[in-house]
């Protein structure tokens, strides 16, 4: 195996090396001579798995009464979509959640395009209808008193086709509130308490009432998506999760962005500063800031270090607002965690959603890697009419692990680089490889394209994400040594790629290589569905 992955390396490190001094050798000639180009659609592309035979229409099975054929863990945005695909597909679910009252969030508003597109494949696209969401056409990138505009590819799709932002509470309830339309889903409150298992075969959950009541639930298959703080997930993969740095969360009132219908990205000082309409009279505002320790809430600490450190890096437009809003006290904040997936195959039992797999959410990417791997876990069973050989179904559902990765690798590889790339640093080689990427992605054209299609789901190719963000190393050499090349000058570039080099590969190998880049290659890809 390991083998492989240093032939994979090698393979994509040639193929990628060819293409990204091309790549950025012609943004930097670009933006020297001003030549405007034509903008290049970033592709869509939506895997799916070669052995589905039902369409899209398919009939669902008449419902029958009896035990639940899938219990699921957790009624956030993963459980509850899961629970309405699987009803549609006449699936009896049984969804268990701790909390069924509006919850009051504050990541998890923003929908990329890609993952609007999932949602209407899954056919609950009505579900952010009613709740005030605004539409989003793209980001703004804001850096040292300078912006670009960064529109999303659209070209070609539907009008109604954009980004969604909105109250994750508000649409999380819409898809409960559809769930429960259906005479073959059950939803509880009640807080899983265990796995119930039986020689190494998950077999169902004991779970606590609201009441107090001790209960126990069986079914053949149990799907755990209870979010980031799952207390389930260790039993089923190998989780290391990472805390880079946490949000500060704060609601703007009343004011309109420079850019409107764009999410707004800052460079600031240490970290990025996110802001997007949530409603059409609410901005979220999210401060990053590195590590675990922040500054006290209570004793009046944070508010100081934001007026004093981040306002006067916000923009103009929004100077006021912001700090009326730290007046108002009402300052949040949450960990940002990150976590590879990871999994450990067990009969009986698959993980789903941030309990399986996290990024950063610079990038607002998670719902829409659920959705997308709920599309493939949805097609996968629907060539299964009985789910009770847990043997079968385990070997089977390692499919899911390959068939996701393009859409998952893509966007979780993304968030990780940008974030590394877009927070400040005082080495040098750091600085010059932020520049370039600001200088790149205004560039327009192909060079902004590539990436926001990428950022946006539409366009889930690794490899294509690995040659844009080399052309961006390229692009600030080339920056370093034209006109006037000098020693000091060629070893900053040196440095500036070996920089790029220590951001990208590793997370690369924490995504897998094999599975990312060369999924075809990988057995469990061709797995056929186990004989009825």
């Amino acid at each position: 195996m390991a083998f492989f992955m240093d032939l994979d390396m090698i393979s994509l490190c040639i193929l990628g090396g060819i293409f990204m001094c091309l790549l950025g050798f012609v943004g930097f000639y670009k933006s020297s001579l001003k030549i405007k180009r034509e903008s290049n659609r970033g592709s869509m592309e939506t895997r799916r798995s070669e052995s589905v035979k039902n369409s899209e229409n398919c009939e669902c099975r008449p419902e029958t009464g009896g035990d639940p054929e899938i219990i699921i863990v957790g009624a956030g945005v993963a459980g509850s979509a899961l629970a309405c695909t699987l009803a549609k597909d006449g699936r009896r679910v049984l969804v268990i959640e701790r909390d069924l009252s509006e919850q009051d969030r504050i990541v998890g508003e923003l929908l990329q395009p890609g993952g609007y597109l999932k949602l209407i494949e899954l056919g609950l696209e009505d579900c952010v209808d009613g709740i005030d969401a605004q539409r989003v056409f793209g980001y703004a990138l804001f850096k040292d008193g300078k912006s670009t505009r960064l529109s999303y590819p659209l070209k070609g799709l539907s009008l109604d086709i954009s980004g969604r932002s909105f109250h994750n509470g508000r649409f999380i309830q819409r898809m409960r509130e559809k769930a429960a339309t259906f005479p073959n889903v059950r939803l509880e409150q009640g807080t899983v308490t265990s796995l119930i298992e039986e020689e190494g075969t998950v077999k169902g959950v004991k779970y606590k009432t609201t009441n107090g009541q001790d209960l126990r639930a069986f079914a053949p298959l149990t799907i755990v998506c209870d979010g980031c703080f799952s207390n389930l997930r260790r039993s089923l993969c190998k989780p290391k999760v990472d805390i880079p740095s946490c949000f500060v969360a704060l609601i703007l009132k009343n004011c309109d962005l420079p850019y409107p219908n764009h999410g707004h990205v800052i460079l600031a000082n240490p970290s990025p500063i996110l802001l997007y309409k949530i409603s059409s009279t609410e901005v979220r505002c999210l401060v990053d800031i590195p590590g675990q320790k922040l500054p006290s809430i209570s004793s009046g600490e944070m508010s100081s270090y934001l007026k004093t450190m981040v306002a006067p890096q916000m923009p103009r437009e929004l100077y006021n607002t912001f700090m009326s809003a730290i007046d108002e006290g009402n300052i949040r904040s949450m960990p940002n965690r990150s976590m590879p997936a990871a999994p450990h195959p067990t009969p009986g039992a698959l993980l789903l959603g941030d309990a399986f797999n996290m990024r950063h959410p610079l990038t607002g990417g998670g719902m829409t890697v659920a959705l997308s791997d709920i599309v493939v876990l949805r097609d996968l069973l629907r060539n299964l009419r009985n789910l009770n050989d847990a043997y079968a179904l385990c070997k089977y559902l390692e499919s899911f692990y390959t068939l996701r990765k393009p859409v998952s690798s893509t966007i979780n590889t993304l968030a990780g680089a940008l974030y590394k790339v877009f927070s400040a640093s005082p080495d040098r080689a750091r600085i010059e490889l932020r520049q370039a990427c600001f200088e790149y992605l205004s560039l327009g054209g192909m060079f902004s394209n590539g990436p926001i299609a990428l950022l946006s789901g539409l366009n889930p190719r690794p490899l294509s994400l690995v040659l844009h963000f080399f052309a961006v190393a390229i692009y600030g050499v080339g920056s370093l040594l034209l006109p006037f090349p000098s020693p000091n000058r060629a070893w900053i570039g040196a440095r500036l790629i070996s920089d790029a080099s220590s951001i990208i590969f590793p997370i690369i190998k924490a995504e897998g290589v094999r599975q990312m880049f060369f999924p075809a290659t990988v057995p469990a890809y061709y797995r056929a569905p186990p004989a009825n």
